[in-house]
């Protein structure tokens, strides 16, 4: 799958965030990468953003934008962040790349009041076809990567999705998926599970 594919992509995912986030809240994005996203929730959202990646030379563009930046493993925990520092935790196509998705889904629903979860859907139908009539590894494209160089370590479905928030007491407050090509709002699970490429999530912990 190309590059401009790929970048479309990630501006779609984009759109969404900007929709979930309201105005004027603290925002803490998780594998934040450039902090381009942070920078255009505070432009267009007013929040007061800070980013975490592993990678120091991609925090340079957020200490250019002014924001707050950390250097840091998500792998290793979040210690320096108290509990319900923020309102809302971002973790957008993280979850599937990290090493302890348990510690680092603990983590932030311990700093923030909100969770925004975004990560591609491995039971999507064209990834079931690839593998069965194919034989190879799947791709589709959300998920456009060679198996030799894929930076997904774990592979998850909006069904185990779903399954581990019931078991963990885990709201789902507000559901988006990505399906050929639109962003569509609650959905039954068998559908999403087999047709969106993407599913985007705000969680909390909070019982109202």
């Amino acid at each position: 799958m190309n590059a401009q594919y790929v970048d479309r992509l990630s501006r779609t995912d984009r759109d969404v965030i900007l929709t979930l986030v309201p105005e004027g809240v603290s925002v803490l994005d998780l594998g934040c990468g450039d902090c381009s996203l942070l920078n255009e929730l505070v432009a267009k959202r007013s929040i007061r953003g800070t980013g975490v990646d592993i990678s120091g030379d991609q925090l340079i563009d957020g200490l250019a934008f002014g924001l707050n930046v950390y250097h840091g493993d998500l792998d290793e925990g979040l210690a320096d962040f108290p509990d319900d520092a923020y309102d809302y935790v971002i973790l957008n196509q993280t979850l599937q790349v990290v090493k302890h998705p348990l510690l680092v889904f603990n983590e932030m629903l311990r700093i923030g009041r909100y969770g925004i979860v975004g990560f591609p859907n491995f039971a999507q139908w064209q990834l079931r076809r690839g593998l069965f009539f194919g034989g190879r590894a799947p791709k589709s494209p959300a998920l456009p990567f060679e198996w030799y160089d894929t930076p997904n370590i774990r592979v998850l479905s909006i069904r185990d999705f779903f399954d581990y928030c019931r078991a963990q007491n885990i709201r789902i407050v507000q559901e988006r998926y990505l399906i050929a090509g639109k962003w569509m709002h609650r959905l039954p699970v068998t559908v999403t599970n087999l047709m969106a490429h993407v599913g985007m999530f705000v969680i909390t912990r909070q019982q109202f």
